[in-house]
């Protein structure tokens, strides 16, 4: 289960953590998560789901889903492969996979058909707003300008999470708020909890390490008082 406090670990497409090195790179994180009693979770590409989600116990979620149902679409990624491939979840509307505002519900809703929970990525408050009204089950705060950079959203711009979260809770009090862009370091994870959100969305900082488990623990901190 998607438990918050939450760390997620986006693998995205880099060499670090595709296949073999994905999977060494889920066993990390899921041995910290044990060793920490921490939440962490993995967010892979769809081909690599069913083995990593045979070898760890945190959750494993999709990067991506189309709304499409069972048929003729050759290419596509059917949700209900996803989840009986080992997905408990899947992220939509990444920065990197933005979708507009129509196909995101169909996408939002496809997914819960299909038993997955939804972590929807949303560049400003604006946009956090509209996606709100979808009532997915998590909203990450990711403005594209920050992501992959050493300037965090906490940092830079505090006021786009206590915005969004005000918004979203307004909407819906059950949506979980957590964000993402430029997020390296526990003091960074530490004021975006004291911001209101419920976790982070992480990438770049664990690809750049070179030991991914020590800095992997050393954000992990940023979630003790």
């Amino acid at each position: 289960m998607l438990k918050t406090p939450i760390i997620i670990v986006n693998f995205k497409t880099y060499k670090e953590a595709t296949g073999d090195n994905a999977i060494k790179l889920a066993k990390i994180c899921n041995k910290l998560a044990k060793e920490t009693k921490t939440s962490i979770a993995v967010a892979v590409q769809s081909t690599d789901i069913y083995r990593i989600s045979k070898i760890v116990s945190i959750p494993v979620l999709s990067q991506h889903v189309d709304a499409i149902s069972f048929g003729k679409n050759t290419g596509f990624l059917l949700p209900e492969s996803v989840k009986q491939a080992g997905a408990e979840a899947t992220l939509l509307n990444h920065s990197e996979h933005r979708l507009d505002f129509d196909l995101l519900k169909k996408s939002i809703e496809r997914a819960k058909q299909a038993g997955l929970k939804t972590v929807v990525c949303a560049n400003n408050t604006k946009a956090t707003e509209k996606i709100a009204n979808l009532n997915p089950d998590f909203i990450a705060i990711e403005p594209p300008e920050f992501i992959g950079t050493k300037i965090s959203i906490s940092e830079a711009s505090p006021e786009i999470i206590t915005g969004s979260v005000n918004s979203i809770k307004s909407i819906n009090n059950k949506i979980k708020v957590i964000c993402g862009a430029g997020i390296h370091n526990a003091k960074d994870i530490r004021r975006s909890i004291e911001l209101g959100a419920d976790g982070v969305l992480v990438a770049s900082v664990i690809k750049r390490a070179k030991n991914k488990k020590e800095e992997l623990k050393k954000l992990v901190s940023g979630f003790v008082k």
